[in-house]
């Protein structure tokens, strides 16, 4: 695999073109958590998610690593599939929180992708439905409608 900045391009608009798939699954995912966590979170809609995946890609430190583990996961099958499971999940997981950012969201990312992976089923190889979680649970997680992440962090120090 080569990365060029036109490769890295591309996978730009396969993750905006994957809009129909991995939105539902972020709805669902937040649908999901707002139960077990007893809150109501924003619904994301297709337009917030291509916007999104604009901010992440203009961030050329950010958009080639996500690129990489995008083909990588586009690419990845392992014949019988369980003794590949630890390659996928890793990728999966680490495209998460690439996507999500720094800490703490990229913590969240990850345990959200996990979150995300039990119930997501795509057709394709060993790495396709980790890569469908993997998306929802970056982008989920760094785009608005939790109500912790609305305002300041009321543990900020403020030394004056």
């Amino acid at each position: 695999m080569e990365l060029t900045p036109a490769a890295v391009a591309d996978e730009c608009e396969w993750v905006r073109d994957r809009a129909p798939t991995v939105v539902p699954l972020i709805n669902a995912t937040r649908d999901r958590l707002g139960d077990c966590f007893g809150v109501e979170v924003g619904r994301v809609n297709p337009d917030a998610y291509r916007e999104e995946v604009d901010v992440v890609f203009a961030d050329g430190d950010r958009a080639v690593n996500v690129a990489g583990y995008v083909a990588l996961l586009r690419d990845l099958d392992v014949t019988d599939d369980y003794p590949g499971f630890v390659v996928d999940e890793v990728l999966g997981r680490e495209l998460a929180a690439t996507v999500a950012g720094g800490q703490p969201f990229s913590l969240l990312a990850q345990a959200t992708f996990h979150f995300a992976d039990v119930v997501t089923h795509t057709e394709g190889g060993a790495g396709a439905d980790d890569l469908d979680a993997a998306l929802a649970a970056g982008f989920q997680t760094r785009l608005p409608g939790w109500e912790w992440t609305e305002g300041e962090s009321p543990f900020a120090v403020d030394r004056e």
